[in-house]
């Protein structure tokens, strides 16, 4: 019965990321896994509830990866480069109306990933500015609770599919141009240095 649940989790969150959310229906789901939508009403009551379940999942495996490139990292500066190659896989596939469909159509589940945002995400970017200014790799003049906090919002820029619009521009080089560019604003000369010598080393995404 776990490995069904699973299996249904695990394959909405493969169609929301794709198509987005609103436009995916338990029916769809149900065909794509072979099985009656009775079976997915056997584990989960509604659409809400799924789309919690699969919340839920997705900020723990983010979290998880998140914890690795700052358990990994030899320093800020390499943090950043990891957590750039792991935003690459996670966003590669991903619908911008995501959020947007989150938050219009099920609010409860979009709390618990503003939660995620305004309290782990938050800390993990407090602690590398830190960590580089720690490490003078980052400016020691810089504020840091402004600075964290204008990171924390700018992730949100590049889903405003009016700014960025998906038939003209693509998710995540926007994303990384944007995660780029803050990390530029940052760095000392030291940490620019490495920048250069990372981005020659293992370069993170190419242009269309």
């Amino acid at each position: 019965m776990v490995e069904t649940k699973e299996r249904i989790q695990a394959r909405a969150m493969d169609l929301f990321m794709q198509y987005g959310i609103r436009s995916v229906s338990m029916d769809d789901i149900a065909t794509q896994l072979g099985i009656s939508k009775k079976t997915i009403y056997q584990y989960f009551a509604d659409k809400n509830d799924l789309v919690m379940a699969v919340v839920d999942e997705d900020i723990k495996d983010l979290q998880d990866k998140c914890m690795d490139c700052g358990s990994s990292a030899v320093n800020a500066v390499d943090e950043i480069f990891l957590t750039m190659t792991m935003i690459q896989e996670f966003l590669r596939n991903m619908n911008p109306m995501v959020l947007y469909d989150l938050q219009k159509f099920h609010f409860e589940a979009y709390k618990k990933w503003v939660e995620h945002k305004n309290n782990f995400l938050l800390s993990s970017i407090d602690r590398n500015i830190r960590w580089g200014i720690e490490e003078g790799l980052y400016r020691p003049d810089l504020n840091i609770t402004v600075l964290a906090k204008f990171r924390l919002e700018s992730m949100l820029i590049p889903f405003n599919i009016e700014v960025y619009p998906p038939t003209k521009y693509n998710l995540v080089e926007v994303t990384l141009e944007l995660l780029e560019n803050f990390l530029f604003g940052l760095v000392t000369e030291k940490g620019y240095q490495l920048i250069v010598k990372y981005k020659q080393e293992r370069p993170i995404h190419t242009k269309k």
